[in-house]
């Protein structure tokens, strides 16, 4: 089988599945919270200029504790995180770690994550949790088990007769499947270093995970991308009670 068809299947589905790692807060409706969710504080959004100010504060006290944490956990890999915001007042409240065409690692923050953030504490928290994507290697290890399921299904497919469409079909789907398989555990392994990597840098990162109350719950859904906040909320508290 063509390596080039398999690679090409996976090029939609690593852009979605590998490198956009984390829920963002937003603020919903009263009745979209789960039970005994604890209400957001009732404010407005922070003008574009305080929201910055408040995310570059943070990023001065995060960045280098998740560098020496990355130093300190790794071998061989690029601990200069570059940090952005994406100003375009279009894209919805959202943070992401990515790599750049080198390879080099990157995490990007939305204008209205930054703005809809209720304080500095979920900024560190988030920040804290897309750089220990970083440090833990989620994206090549998604991208391995990916490629690895494109691999398996598009060969079950040709197998089976398949003609070429049900086979680049086939691996698309192997590819997602395999993209997911160990997505929940990534989040749950980069929230728990995420806390660590808040609270080292003088942040509260139970406080700062209180946004998973913001957001909508996915609950525990077959080949979901993300645990459920509980879940979430629960591995924070438990790490920090440990430090």
């Amino acid at each position: 089988m063509p390596f080039h068809r398999i690679a090409s299947a996976l090029t939609l589905v690593l852009a979605a599945a590998a490198c956009t790692v984390t829920m963002a807060p937003g603020p919903l409706p009263p009745d979209s919270r789960g039970p005994g969710a604890i209400p957001p504080a009732t404010r407005a959004s922070l003008r574009p200029e305080a929201a910055v100010a408040q995310l570059q504060a943070v990023i001065e006290r995060v960045e280098p504790v998740a560098e020496q944490e990355c130093l300190r956990r790794t071998r061989g890999v690029e601990c200069d995180l570059s940090i952005f915001i994406d100003e375009d007042p279009r894209q919805p409240p959202n943070a992401f770690q990515t790599l750049d065409r080198d390879g080099n690692p990157m995490i990007v923050f939305t204008m209205a994550l930054a703005q809809e953030a209720r304080n500095a504490d979920e900024l560190a928290f988030i920040l804290g949790h897309e750089a220990a994507h970083h440090i833990l290697g989620h994206i090549p290890q998604a991208q391995q088990t990916a490629f690895l399921g494109a691999l398996v299904a598009g060969v079950l497919a040709q197998s089976g007769g398949a003609p070429t469409d049900a086979v680049e079909i086939a691996q698309q789907l192997g590819a997602s499947v395999g993209s997911r398989a160990f997505s929940k555990d990534f989040e749950l392994d980069a929230d728990q270093l995420g806390t660590i990597i808040a609270a080292r840098a003088g942040y509260d990162p139970v406080r700062g995970a209180e946004y998973f109350n913001r957001v909508p719950d996915p609950g525990n859904r077959f080949l979901g991308t993300h645990p459920p906040n509980a879940d979430r909320i629960r591995v924070v508290r438990q790490t920090a009670a440990g430090l």
